[in-house]
């Protein structure tokens, strides 16, 4: 990517992310405060509906009260004095007296929980009242009510009254339905609705009633209300319906014996927060739009006073890195960018005054250090060479027998210093005149087959398990007999590594573009100092080893394109890595060539 695309990026970036940021905190702080909002509509809605219930409650305890002192209250007291209370004279008492006192349920018991008479159920004559058979609260109280249809909720109270030695229980109350409901005064864009839970737990939208029109979509409602049920603690949730968001806050209405009765549900729309909010997000994006126009032209500005130079110093590096070291560039300013161009310039002429004589010192270093890497070579069997022609001059003195004894010995002694003259004269002349490498197609496991075949007989001797792990044997270009030199010279390596036998492991592994090879050993290892080493010419730790082995092995490699590595620990064995390209369209043209 261009520095100019670069510096439009940034600046795009840094307008969009600062939009994005102040929106994001805008909307956030919005919709904190819409919550809050929320919050105190709900809660004072909550309060109302408290003291609403407490009013009707109230209300519910003053009519039972005036019931419980009423004459029909003290008829029925008498009757149950007798020894053989008869109470149907009162079977229809409590509807006459609920319709007069306009209270949905009411019931007369006696002090055995026996009902007397029943105005929302008059079938339950004679049945058992439980509140009658135990202590009975001394409020108003909500209570899940059986009726002829089904279970319904109430607000209940509950006032006894004693004569003639006996006790009488009036129990009356209103149902928790639309009217009640009717009574609160919820405020705009909120509504107040009451799930009557009637004893189980799954969900029934006919169970949900509202003073106002119906809710839409009221299975959204059913989590919520579930939720509830089951940890008899508020919750709220955010519902969608066709109309917009609303965010709807639940509150479980327990009975006197703690159970969840009902559920009471105040939703509040969120239309006005969703309007808020859109118009948020179209300013953010006019103001993004704005800020990438501006963004462009800051960037063009800036591209074309920066980039510019920058560019001519990219084309003078360029022209440097290919060899033209007289490249300079124009110095037009005297900004950063201007002394920057003045220092390249500086430094191509500084370069091309120590060019010459940094090529004369590397030459005349190289020929010292090569110089001095054949002298300590051939030192080494110059002194045997010496003390073997002094002890024949010393035979020679001391007559012709012992002069022939040491002469057959000495003679075999010069030829074998002379063959490791030769040898290493020879090994130094393959390193100075490497051939190039002539690309063929190459099979790796042809290549592994035909080096251990070659190291059979010295893998057996030094028992030693040959393993060969190969993964994809797709072809490569490569020099057959330079890489299997190469492959030649690390197993013998390997080989003498493990004198007493071990494990050597050949692996290729096809990569996308390359060839991964490791050639593993169990042997002794190496120190850290001496892998760092190991491919320096003359380098060895053999008392044998002329040190020109792994670099020619490792100039093989670089001829090839690829690299070699070394991962070694002492006492856990040494690995030896290749990389090579597969050089694909060397490759085409060697199979081209063999076809």
């Amino acid at each position: 990517m261009s520095f100019r695309r670069r510096l439009l990026l940034l600046f795009a970036l840094t307008v969009l992310l600062s939009v994005a940021a102040v929106t994001v905190i805008i909307s956030t702080w919005t919709r904190r405060a819409f919550d809050h909002a929320n919050d105190e509509r709900t809660a004072a809605l909550v309060a109302q509906f408290h003291r609403e219930f407490e009013s009707h409650g109230e209300d519910v305890s003053r009519r039972v009260v005036s019931i419980a002192n009423g004459a029909e209250a003290n008829r029925m007291l008498v009757a149950a004095a007798q020894t053989a209370p008869d109470y149907s004279p009162f079977l229809d008492t409590a509807q006459v007296i609920a319709q007069t006192q306009r209270l949905d349920f009411l019931e007369f018991a006696d002090d055995r929980g026996t009902i007397i008479s029943s105005a929302q159920w008059p079938a339950r004559f004679g049945y058992n009242e439980p509140l009658a058979a135990q202590s009975p609260p001394s409020t108003p109280f909500l209570k899940q009510e059986d009726i002829a249809s089904g279970p319904v909720p109430g607000l209940f109270a509950i006032q006894s009254t004693t004569a003639v030695g006996r006790r009488l229980f009036v129990i009356g109350g209103i149902r928790l339905d639309k009217n009640f409901l009717a009574t609160l005064q919820p405020p705009t864009e909120t509504s107040v609705m009451l799930y009557q839970t009637l004893g189980g737990e799954t969900f029934s939208a006919d169970h949900l009633i509202s003073a106002s029109t119906p809710p839409h979509d009221v299975q959204q409602l059913a989590s919520i209300i579930q939720q509830v049920q089951q940890s008899q603690r508020e919750a709220a949730a955010v519902v969608h319906g066709n109309s917009g968001d609303e965010t709807v806050n639940a509150f479980p209405l327990t009975g006197e014996n703690k159970q969840v009765l009902g559920v009471l549900l105040v939703a509040s729309s969120r239309q006005i927060y969703a309007e808020l909010r859109n118009q948020i997000r179209a300013a953010a994006l006019l103001a993004a739009a704005a800020g990438l126009i501006l963004a462009i032209l800051l960037s063009s500005w800036a591209a074309t006073r920066v980039t510019r130079p920058v560019e001519d110093l990219a084309r003078a590096a360029r022209d440097v890195a290919a060899g033209n070291w007289n490249s300079t560039v124009e110095v037009t300013t005297q900004d950063e960018i201007g002394q920057l161009a003045d220092s390249f310039n500086r430094m191509t002429r500084d370069l091309l005054d120590h060019r010459e004589r940094l090529v004369q010192a590397e030459r005349v270093a190289a020929w010292r250090e090569l110089a001095r890497r054949l002298a300590h070579e051939l030192k080494n069997p110059l002194f045997p060479l010496q003390l073997t022609m002094e002890n024949l001059l010393r035979a020679r003195e001391l007559g012709q027998q012992q002069f022939d004894e040491t002469f057959r010995e000495s003679a075999a002694t010069l030829l074998s210093e002379i063959s490791n003259l030769k040898n290493i004269i020879a090994r130094f002349s393959d390193f100075s005149k490497m051939p190039q490498p002539h690309f063929q197609t190459v099979r790796f496991r042809e290549l592994f087959e035909g080096a251990i075949k070659l190291h059979q007989a010295q893998l057996t001797k030094s028992a030693i398990q040959c393993n060969l792990e190969i993964s994809g044997d797709n072809p490569i270009a490569a020099d057959p007999e330079l890489l299997h030199r190469a492959l030649s010279n690390l197993i013998l390596n390997a080989i003498e590594a493990m004198p007493k036998g071990g494990t050597l492991t050949l692996r290729a592994s096809q990569r996308l573009e390359s060839v991964r090879i490791e050639i593993s050993d169990t042997g002794s290892g190496l120190a850290p100092e001496e892998s760092a080493q190991l491919f320096t010419p003359y380098y060895t730790s053999k008392p044998h080893g002329t040190g020109l082995g792994l670099a020619i092995v490792q100039s093989i490699v670089s001829d090839h394109g690829g690299r070699i590595s070394v991962t070694s620990e002492p006492g856990r064995g040494t690995t030896f890595i290749i990389e090579l390209p597969a050089n694909r369209d060397k490759l085409l043209a060697a199979q081209r060539t063999h076809v």
